[in-house]
């Protein structure tokens, strides 16, 4: 019993040795595991460097086509806040419309949009009142169908064209390039009555080309400018379609006023009375009982 303290002292300090004695071996062991550690990063890092190229350098002055175009995206409200804001909507307004008998014709419309995954799976409704006539106008799965009292009925040619062409050659086309899978290129620089303008020519998957008129200050879409060939005639008319009255709504920019022009003439106003967007909507809003028209 006397030996026992002595033992355990004894113990103590042979425990203590061999600890001490791993102890340079352990840490060796570590340094070398961080080392490698540290060492993998760097080469992930490099490796990422290589791999992910240099972001483009933004010169005010020499601004490429895309610069231009994700800077008008921005201001109208941000790619991710257009995609949500106005995933659906209602608009209403007034459209004064030269007929074809030289007459002006005030309609008063309301128009309900969802959008699809794809720019050819958006859904329109555009329901339409004229002083002596009602009806409505779908546009899904890529046709445009009439509806008058419930029933459907194959839309005049010049309807169909007015739903589709407002589509082809307007804001939303240029605001959604990247997910239409259009080709945009710049045009160059202009100054027109003390503004500074870039222009973008957009061209889309089924090959119609509009060109922007794209304020350098304000990056504000001021006119644009297409061909097409007007029922009835030989050549091509050139149109151009100018957006007046932008205001804020829910977070976005929009144009309450517009004017169309075909060749000199001025066929179309529109005024846009009130618009909301983010209302649900049904898919059954969209369906008729059958297929009317294929554009």
């Amino acid at each position: 019993m006397e030996n026992t303290p002595v033992f355990r002292r004894f113990f103590v300090c042979v425990l203590a040795a061999l600890l001490l004695a791993g102890t340079p071996a352990a840490s060796t062991a570590a340094q070398k595991d961080a080392r490698k550690k540290d060492e993998q990063k760097k080469e992930k890092a490099e490796q990422s460097k290589k791999e992910t190229p240099p972001p483009a350098k933004f010169d005010k002055n020499n601004l490429s086509a895309e610069q231009i175009a994700e800077l008008v995206v921005l201001f109208y409200g941000t790619r991710e806040g257009l995609k949500q804001i106005r995933r659906t909507g209602i608009e209403r307004g007034k459209i004064f419309r030269t007929n074809g008998e030289g007459k002006l014709e005030e309609i008063s419309y309301e128009r309900a949009f969802k959008r699809g995954e794809t720019f050819d799976k958006d859904k329109v409704r555009i329901d339409q009142r004229l002083p002596s006539l009602e009806y409505s106008l779908i546009l899904s799965d890529g046709r445009v169908t009439g509806i008058f009292r419930g029933t459907p009925f194959t839309p005049k040619q010049q309807d169909v064209a007015n739903v589709l062409l407002e589509r082809a050659h307007g804001l939303d086309a240029l605001l959604g390039y990247k997910e239409n899978g259009a080709t945009i290129k710049y045009a160059g620089k202009d100054t027109q009555k003390g503004l500074d303008l870039h222009i973008l020519d957009l061209t889309d998957k089924q090959n119609k080309t509009t060109r922007y008129f794209i304020s350098a200050k304000t990056w504000r879409v001021l006119w644009l400018e297409y061909e097409e060939r007007a029922e009835g005639e030989s050549a091509p008319v050139k149109y151009k379609r100018s957006f007046h009255d932008y205001r804020a709504v829910q977070g976005t920019l929009v144009p309450y006023r517009s004017v169309l022009f075909a060749g000199d003439r001025q066929v179309e106003e529109s005024q846009l009375m009130t618009v909301t967007y983010g209302v649900k909507m049904e898919d059954s809003v969209f369906q008729s009982t059958e297929s009317a028209s294929q554009p």
